[in-house]
């Protein structure tokens, strides 16, 4: 596992206040190591990961805290949230952020061993399950859910992708765990496999679905919105540290509300920090965390949200992954509440934005919006030269996808974009003289 410690040398880690968030008892003149996991690449934790890492509005909070202690802050990097679940209830991370199913196990694994942790605000979500996508190679043949049966999947068990792929092959009629073979893999692992062949699909979460999309190693199969079950992504903390260090977890979920509010307010410019700390094409991050993304972005811990993590207990009981899981239990918003203060009930009431059509310019820090998908089009074909990227909403779902990877639907003097062939088939399939269609095509019709 990749790990990054940063604004601390190896041997602060040594120290005696290092560990845990540092002793009880530290005061004025006493210093305090704050250790973050995250996950830089799963760019739906960025509020409280790699945007807000490198914005360093957590250590600003820590240093206007005005309590006579000096705080250092460790961020530690991993590929998936298993990782981060057992750092810290090894005692080694004070706060952690990770998918909804990944957090489940958080909160079983951290009652099994003593040392309980609770979920203590929210970071992306897609209230449709749009964060995860089923994917094959470019030039598979399979073309729906149902092509899937007998064939290898790669996933990481025990991730919100996995979840995802267990529900949606369920409604498919196939069962997870005879009529497939499930491997369990590393999310670049996996990458790899469909690359090699090993693997016939792969199921993931944010971003590597429409990073390998993007690159050409990959078609979307399966949008992860059409289960129409809130997935997010949250904050998770060591009751411990809670109890011990309040001020400190309250200044880290204020850090991640202004972190939030720059994403949302700044989302281009956010977009390409984010490649910049990750190596991920900003286009990709934008795909997701854009102003009309898959993701929408909040602290707030919305009931539809802890209600879907409870439907979610039963895919990892069914897997033997955990046992019963008391979400009401682990589910403790009184520091985010407090740290938004007024604001968190305008938070709770939020709502995402509306899907839109969107072009990103090359060389511009803005991106524009069109009304519908063949107005889109129609900017496209006129401009070939100077888009950096397309983005159009599926025409059920919502989910925002590239454009030029959509598939496309005329019915009619309609041009309708789908995120999987399969939903664009069904589609052509319920009205009369609508037939699927090249993007080239569309780009004409349009024209």
């Amino acid at each position: 596992m990749k790990r990054t410690a940063v604004a601390v040398s190896a041997l602060v880690l040594l120290l005696p206040l290092s560990a845990c968030g540092g002793d009880a008892g530290a005061g004025n003149g006493s210093t305090v190591t704050v250790t973050v996991g995250y996950q830089s690449r799963t760019i739906n934790t960025v509020t409280a990961g790699t945007l807000l890492r490198s914005l360093g509005y957590f250590e600003k909070q820590l240093a206007s805290l005005g309590d006579g202690v000096t705080y250092k802050v460790v961020w530690q990097d991993y590929a998936t949230g298993a990782p981060i679940t057992a750092q810290m209830t090894a005692g080694k991370i004070d706060i952690g952020s990770m998918g909804d199913v990944p957090l489940l196990i958080n909160a079983a694994r951290g009652k099994q061993l003593n040392r309980p942790t609770h979920l203590v605000s929210v970071t992306g979500y897609n209230l449709r399950g749009g964060l995860n996508t089923i994917v094959t190679a470019p030039g598979s043949r399979l073309t729906s859910l149902k092509d899937l049966k007998g064939k290898k999947i790669s996933t990481s068990v025990g991730s919100a992708a996995d979840g995802t792929l267990v529900r949606a092959l369920q409604r498919a009629g196939i069962d997870p765990g005879h009529d497939i073979e499930k491997l369990n893999q590393q999310p670049a692992v996996g990458a790899s496999a469909l690359a090699a062949g090993s693997a016939d699909a792969l199921s993931q979460f944010v971003a590597w679905p429409g990073l390998l999309v993007r690159q050409g190693k990959a078609k979307a199969l399966y949008d992860g919105a059409r289960l129409n079950l809130p997935t997010f992504h949250g904050v998770t903390a060591r009751e411990d540290f809670a109890e011990r260090r309040p001020a400190v977890l309250e200044a880290f979920l204020k850090a991640q509300a202004q972190a939030t509010d720059y994403l949302n307010g700044h989302p281009v410019t956010a977009a390409e920090k984010v490649a910049e700390a990750t190596g991920l094409p900003a286009e990709v991050v934008y795909l997701y965390n854009g102003a009309h993304g898959i993701a929408t972005f909040g602290p707030a811990v919305k009931p539809r949200l802890v209600s879907a993590l409870k439907q979610d207990v039963a895919i990892l009981k069914s897997a033997k992954l955990t046992g019963d899981v008391d979400v009401d239990s682990f589910v403790d918003d009184r520091y985010v509440r407090k740290a938004l203060g007024a604001s968190y009930a305008k938070q709770l009431a939020a709502t995402p934005p509306a899907a839109a059509s969107e072009v990103w310019p090359k060389g511009s820090a803005r991106t524009r919006t069109f009304k519908s998908p063949a107005e889109l089009l129609r900017y496209v074909a006129a401009h070939r030269d100077t888009v950096r990227a397309a983005y159009v909403p599926d025409a059920t779902t919502g989910t925002s996808w590239f454009a030029d990877k959509a598939v496309w639907v005329a019915d009619g003097g309609k041009l309708l974009p789908f995120v999987a062939p399969a939903t664009a088939q069904a589609y052509a399939d319920r009205h009369d003289g609508a037939r699927v269609i090249a993007y080239a095509d569309a780009l004409e019709r349009a024209a």
